[in-house]
Formats: C-alpha cells, sequence, structure tokens
C-alpha cells in the first residue's frame, strides 16, 4: 500500500515537473523564434556547478518538491521509489551490486582524498591558460591600440597632404616665374650687347672718318701752301710774339 502510495505521488510530481518544463521549453523555444538577435556579450560560464545533496541529487529538485512534501518530501519520495523498486524486485540485490558499492566506496574516498589535490592542478592549468590567453589579448590590444595611433598619424598626413600640395604648387610658381626672368634678363642682356656693339661700330666708323677727313685737309692745305707763304706766315708769328712779349713786360713793370 506504502509502495503505490509512494508510485501515485511520483507520477503526479513528475507529470507536474514534466509540465512545467514542456511548458518552459515551449515558452523558450517561442522566445528563440520571434524574439530579435541581440549582439550583447554572452555572460560567461560559471567555473562551479550548483548545489547538490549527496553528490548527486542537484538542490533545484528538493526546492521544487518543498512547496508539496514539505522538507523530508525528497528522502521519502527515494525512499519510497527504493522500497517498490526492491519489492517488486525491479532490482534484485546480487554480488554485482556490492561490487558497484565497493567500486563507488573507493570513487568516493579517491574524490575526497585527491580531489582538493586535483582539482588545484586542474586550476594551474586553468590560470596558466587565462594567463596566457590574457597575454595574447594584451599584446593583439597594444598591436591595434598602436595601429590606430598610426592610422590617425596617417589620416592627419593626408589632411596635411593639401597644405603641402599648396606649398609645392607655389614652389614651382615661383621656380616657373625665376625661370622667366632669367630668361628674360638673359635676353635683354644680349640685346643690350648686340645694340652696343652697334652703337660702338657706327662711333667707330665715325671716328675714322673724321680723322681721314682732318688727314685729307691738312694733306690739301699744307700742299697749298707755298714756301714763300709759309716765311711770310712764320715772319708774321714772330712779330706777334715780339708784340705780345712787350705788351706783358710793360703790363708787368706798370
Amino acid at each position: 500500500m506504502l509502495s503505490r502510495l509512494v508510485l501515485v505521488s511520483g507520477m503526479a510530481v513528475s507529470l507536474k515537473a514534466n509540465s512545467v518544463v514542456h511548458h518552459s521549453l515551449i515558452q523558450a523555444s517561442r522566445s528563440l523564434h520571434t524574439s530579435s538577435q541581440s549582439l550583447a556579450p554572452v555572460p560567461p560560464l560559471p567555473e562551479k556547478g550548483g548545489k547538490v545533496r549527496h553528490g548527486i541529487i542537484p538542490e533545484e529538485l528538493f526546492q521544487l518538491l518543498y512547496p508539496k512534501t514539505g522538507v523530508t518530501g525528497p528522502y521519502m519520495l527515494g525512499v519510497g521509489l527504493l522500497t517498490y523498486i526492491l519489492s517488486k524486485e525491479i532490482y534484485v540485490i546480487n554480488h554485482e551490486t556490492f561490487a558497484a558499492a565497493s567500486i563507488g566506496a573507493v570513487f568516493i574516498y579517491g574524490v575526497k582524498k585527491f580531489g582538493p589535490s586535483v582539482a588545484a592542478f586542474a586550476d594551474k592549468l586553468n590560470e596558466d591558460k587565462v594567463a596566457k590567453a590574457q597575454e595574447v589579448k594584451d599584446l593583439a590590444m597594444t598591436s591595434l591600440a598602436q595601429a590606430i595611433e598610426d592610422e590617425k598619424k596617417e589620416q592627419w598626413r593626408a589632411e596635411g597632404r593639401s597644405v603641402l600640395f599648396d606649398a609645392k604648387r607655389n614652389n614651382v610658381a615661383m621656380l616657373l616665374e625665376t625661370n622667366y626672368r632669367e630668361r628674360l634678363h638673359m635676353v635683354t642682356n644680349e640685346v643690350k650687347r648686340r645694340l652696343d656693339y652697334q652703337i660702338a661700330l657706327q662711333n667707330l666708323h665715325r671716328q675714322m672718318e673724321q680723322e681721314h677727313m682732318v688727314s685729307w685737309v691738312e694733306k690739301s692745305v699744307i700742299s697749298s701752301i707755298t714756301p714763300q707763304q709759309e716765311k711770310e706766315s712764320i715772319a708774321k708769328c714772330i712779330t706777334d710774339l715780339k708784340a705780345l712779349a712787350k705788351a706783358t713786360q710793360a703790363k708787368a713793370t706798370a
């Protein structure tokens, strides 16, 4: 009678739990298919599992049964199920049961004895992996930050290219203007030199013509003077010089 009561209560609780789980799964599937995708980061997985009792029974099962069965309900459910299985010979105790119990005891002893050291070793390995991953992440962040700074500097340089191109354009214009003025000055000097040459050539022709004219006139005058006229002119010059000397002496004595 007790086994039947336990079985009926367990089946009711399991049906109710299944209905709740089924309803939650339906709601989750509906929310999954109808909700918009979120770009928020996924929360990290917990490093430790949830609370359990007796090593394998989750705490949520006890919390689920507490409102209906009270504090002793989960234990009575377990004992009732075990009694039902054993009384109906669904499970028969034999040598394999003792072997399984021995193996379980050894396993529990190994977990209790070596569990903390193995967990510490596993945590150390995990911390080393996390440290290496963090180091790689820091290096990547540093390189990316440097790349961002370089990109900003290149953008700043690209913005200054317009000013640089204007300065280069002005320099090229000044060079072209300087070259133009140098060529203009060279042409002016060359034209002036040729004009000076023509002026010098004309002056030389005029001077040669004058010299030739003077020499021709002198020759003509000299050839036209007779010896008698030459003597008379010389005498006349001497007389004039003497008269000029006497006048000078008279002025000096007065």
